[in-house]
């Protein structure tokens, strides 16, 4: 297509949308009153409960009590396997519907899929150009679906999420002008849901604002670029908020509790529950509901078949690696997008969490627990973000690097196989059993929504209210503000043990500080006064804000059972520096073996099984750090 003919095209789609827009025939609208979602008793109440700066959730030997009591004479109304975003979304929406929920988890929650995102909450501009080219009605409205969830999304949980500026480089006139009118539409499109404006820089403003970017290169010159918006997340620690919130509302969520085979009534053969084992104790048990959710992600064909080992496999998995390099590779609070690179690929390099995470692959891949990159996947990125950078890029900066499998769903019922689905797709194969898989993180609480609505049509069952998740902050979100840090770096001090045994007292750094206010939002307060006045205020990597006090929170308040846990979920070393993470390592799994009573041999256990899962995130071929020294 020539370059009047896509500018035409895109002059056309932006009138579409201002038009469809305008009289608001494309967006969404919910499925339940809106008097539902946007307040009354119901969710003022658990706004309250959610909300109390004391609250604590039931302990793990409650939550499993609660799991084995669901018995076939007074089941659960829903019991959902996986405790990804999706599942401990619906297990979310479904207790706070005044439903009876039970979630299991094989691993921990977020320890898929989930935890080894983009970190992106997006809209879908390239979705978007699509709507535009092809004239896709349907891409269009999940542009405008996924901008409403983004939007909402940040609000829920604005101490884990925010915008974040992205940077569109151009190299020639054209490209300015179409990526300024394709980026100006997809702020049209957002509408309310807006998060700032779009805009052109200069090359100079550019290079002011991104000083690593290559301003010349192959036989081109930087024309400029174009900043627009979309969200920014931690994704694991949302999922283990939202697991932890769903507790609160009443929900018993076990995670490391393995579903090994499913119920069947053998008069009506419909699934009423699941044999599930706890995998830390050994001890298996059986579960009843009236509905099981099946959101095990990029494993939902293994609950599938086993009620019918013949079943056709729906999920095509596609692998996405990042890796993870030093902060001077991006400015703080600017990300750079190259929305297709010459072979026709997305490239991005993101600020996270102090360091700066780039990306990705998409390509096909197999199903396992642990999915690894390969080295010609690292460099296959290195390679591509030195195109747009004016610095050495090496595989000796790699701090780390993971690799996520996403679950792109096909629907079994569909009569014709062609098209993958980028969006979500929810069906009852079996009565009793509905499943719920694809879609995006940006999505979950729709995705969510939609499996409840199933779940509730499928077992007949009898909810209080409607969905109120689109409201519902969750735990710590609840008189957090940016500022909060603050708090935290006048009242507190972090009170450091010394390797002769005396109790020393150090200031809570601003680094300290913002980090337990971000991570933890409103509890933590609670992590702070452990680091004061329990002796845990030391850091547990030097270069790096997590601190001891954290390993101990953790293990109480949010179900942290294991060193793994700990180190990919609860806090992010793993993902942002394995070898930090693996000096960590003896430490936290010393305040663990304290606060779980493990013996020694348990502890051996642990730390083995955390180097192995380094490993898989290419430990030994990362930069590590000798006596503060860059090896």
């Amino acid at each position: 297509m020539s370059p009047a003919s896509s500018l035409r095209r895109l002059a056309v789609g932006a009138a579409v949308i201002a038009a469809a827009s305008g009289g608001g025939a494309v967006y969404l609208s919910p499925s339940v009153a809106s008097s539902d979602r946007g307040g009354g008793p119901i969710l003022d109440s658990l706004r309250r409960r959610i909300g109390d700066p004391n609250a604590s959730v039931p302990s793990r030997s409650a939550q499993e009590s609660a799991l084995i009591g669901a018995s076939a004479s007074d089941p659960l109304d829903v019991l959902v396997i996986g405790g990804g975003a999706t599942g401990s979304g619906v297990a979310l929406d479904a207790v706070t519907r005044g439903l009876r929920v039970g979630l299991v988890e094989r691993e921990d929650f977020s320890s898929g899929t989930s935890s080894r995102s983009t970190k992106l909450i997006h809209g879908g501009v390239r979705y978007l150009e699509k709507a535009v080219f092809n004239l896709d009605y349907g891409q269009l409205k999940l542009v405008f679906h996924a901008l409403e969830e983004r939007k909402q999304l940040i609000e829920n949980a604005p101490h884990l999420c925010h915008a974040l500026p992205c940077m569109t480089p151009c190299f020639d006139w054209f490209e300015v002008v179409y990526f300024w009118m394709g980026l100006k539409m997809y702020d049209l499109v957002a509408g309310p849901r807006l998060l700032h404006l779009s805009r052109y820089y200069s090359a100079q403003e550019s290079a002011e604002l991104f000083p690593t970017l290559a301003r010349k290169g192959k036989d081109r010159s930087l024309r400029g670029t174009v900043v627009y918006y979309d969200g920014q997340m931690n994704d694991s620690r949302l999922n283990v908020g939202l697991a932890c919130t769903a507790a609160l509302a009443g929900a018993a969520v076990l995670n490391h509790a393995e579903v090994v085979s499913l119920i069947t009534d053998e008069a009506t053969k419909r699934i009423v529950g699941a044999r599930v084992r706890n995998n830390l104790t050994g001890k298996e048990f059986e579960s009843y509901a009236k509905v099981v959710v099946n959101a095990a992600g990029p494993f939902c064909d293994s609950i599938r078949k086993m009620v019918d080992g013949d079943t056709k496999p729906m999920i095509c998995p596609s692998s996405g690696v990042h890796i993870v390099l030093p902060d001077y590779y991006s400015p703080e609070g600017m990300g750079l997008i190259v929305p297709k690179t010459k072979d026709g690929r997305v490239v991005f390099m993101l600020p996270w969490l102090g360091r700066t995470v780039a990306g990705t692959t998409d390509s096909n891949t197999s199903i396992t627990p642990l999915p690894e990159p390969h080295e010609d996947e690292i460099q296959f990125i290195l390679d591509a973000i030195s195109d747009y950078l004016n610095i050495k890029v090496r595989r000796t900066d790699v701090l780390s690097a993971w690799s996520g499998i996403r679950p792109l769903a096909m629907d079994p019922t569909a009569k014709s196989t062609e098209s993958i689905s980028r969006d979500h797709v929810v069906f009852e194969e079996n009565p009793g059993l509905v499943t719920i898989t694809g879609g995006k993180w940006t999505t979950y609480r729709s995705m969510a929504e939609d499996a409840v609505d199933a779940a509730i049509k499928s077992g007949k069952l009898s909810p209080t209210n409607g969905c109120v998740t689109q409201k519902l902050q969750i735990l710590g979100s609840h008189g957090w503000e940016p500022s909060s840090f603050t708090a935290l770096a006048q009242q507190y001090v972090r009170m450091k043990k010394t390797y002769g045994g005396k109790v020393v007292p150090g200031a809570m750094d601003t680094a300290a500080a913002k980090h337990l206010s971000h991570a933890y939002g409103s509890m933590a307060d609670r992590v702070a006064i452990i680091a004061q006045e329990e002796g845990l205020g030391k850091r547990l990597a030097h270069g790096h804000p997590f601190l001891e006090a954290e390993v101990a929170y953790c293990a109480r308040h949010e179900y942290c059972e294991s060193a793994v846990d700990f180190i990919a979920r609860r806090c992010r070393i793993a993902f942002l520096d394995t070898d930090a993470a693996a000096r960590a390592l003896q430490r936290v799994v010393e305040i663990l073996a304290s606060e779980h009573k493990w013996d020694k041999s348990r502890e051996k256990q642990e730390l083995q099984k955390a180097k192995e899962f380094l490993q898989t995130f290419k430990s030994s071929n990362n930069a590590q750090f000798h006596d503060g020294k860059h090896n």
